[in-house]
């Protein structure tokens, strides 16, 4: 009877401890992705345009369709790979005629980008809409013109037929349609995780060493810049308390004002290399050069990996995504230009 009474206690202020720390990440600015598929299609919906299966299938087939680039050979998933991290896991983006990105940006992850208030590392655009067409026409990604892609897309019947089923008979294939279409799936893409699971009240969801990796979070102040569902995704100062130690590579210096936008740590340990410029490769680097130049705080070791433990559990569950079949090109299809 003594040691059940014990274990009960035990139990007891284990749970408590649990619920006070889900409590002070919520009160830190922390959210969960919502455990409610009804609350989740209100966050990720656009009202412009509803997500629908019909468009998010078209949307997956545009998202890897290489023919929408000059070259035939880059489509979206080739700097936003679904089947690792949503990025290309290189320090800078490499695009037509094998140009990497001329201001060494890295590419973000697309998983979650959803949750993102700001769009491109100088968060220039707060919709996922706007940020499709950009790298499509980009010379350094892309190098496609609005009209190729129309060209392209309405050359092949079954795209046709697919547009006419995802947005009616009437429907105008336009180039911006084509940008919607594919942000629509990307909407799509969210990674709940057992970080998810804590938040939305299941204690156990994280190990002891997790629940002491984000209460280190918090107590170092890393939720200042790291918060919301996405835990970043917003634009925030950069070098607060010192500099980038490798501020240098490249010539990106945010916008106008100096900021940056956050990026998500959601899947972080997937998305290595790290920094706007990809120049850190090693997490619990990342995580002490943070401290120093945003928090003008020593991170030690245990503090490093103890966090470290922590973005573990962001790894997300990814829904499985089969590669889509093509349509076949046609003769109008215009052809590859690697020029």
């Amino acid at each position: 009877m003594y040691t059940k009474t014990l274990l009960t206690l035990a139990f007891t202020a284990s749970s408590l401890l649990a619920s006070n720390l889900a409590n002070d990440a919520k009160n830190a600015g922390l959210k969960p992705i919502p455990k409610s598929k009804a609350e989740l299609s209100k966050l990720i919906d656009n009202p412009k345009n509803p997500i629908t299966n019909a468009k998010v299938e078209l949307g997956k087939k545009l998202y890897f369709d290489p023919r929408l680039s000059k070259s035939g050979f880059i489509s979206c998933n080739s700097c936003h790979n679904l089947s690792e991290g949503g990025d290309d896991g290189i320090s800078a983006a490499i695009g037509h005629k094998w140009t990497a990105n001329p201001h060494h940006l890295n590419s973000p992850t697309v998983f979650n980008a959803v949750f993102f208030s700001s769009q491109f590392w100088d968060g220039r655009d707060p919709h996922l809409e706007a940020q499709a067409q950009g790298p499509i026409q980009a010379a350094p990604e892309m190098a496609a013109t609005p009209e190729h892609v129309v060209a392209t897309v309405t050359s092949m019947p079954e795209y046709v037929a697919e547009f006419e089923k995802a947005y009616g008979k009437d429907v105008k294939i336009t180039f911006e349609k084509v940008a919607d279409t594919i942000a629509t799936f990307e909407r799509t893409l969210v990674t709940p995780s057992a970080y998810d699971n804590f938040l939305n009240g299941k204690e156990k969801a994280l190990t002891n060493a997790q629940k002491d990796g984000l209460k280190t979070f918090i107590d170092k102040g890393c939720v200042t810049c790291h918060n919301g569902i996405a835990l970043g995704g917003e634009m925030n100062a950069f070098n607060v308390t010192g500099t980038y130690k490798f501020q240098d590579v490249g010539d990106f210096k945010g916008d106008k004002n100096g900021m940056v936008k956050v990026p998500t740590l959601r899947n972080i340990t997937q998305t290595a290399p790290y920094f706007h410029n990809g120049q850190i490769w090693d997490l619990k680097e990342a995580i002490v050069e943070m401290g120093r130049i945003q928090l003008g705080t020593t991170i030690s070791d245990k503090e490093a990996a103890s966090i470290e433990e922590f973005l573990k559990a962001l790894e997300g569950k990814k829904a499985p995504i089969t590669i889509p079949q093509l349509p076949a090109s046609a003769s109008k299809t215009p052809k590859p230009d690697i020029k």
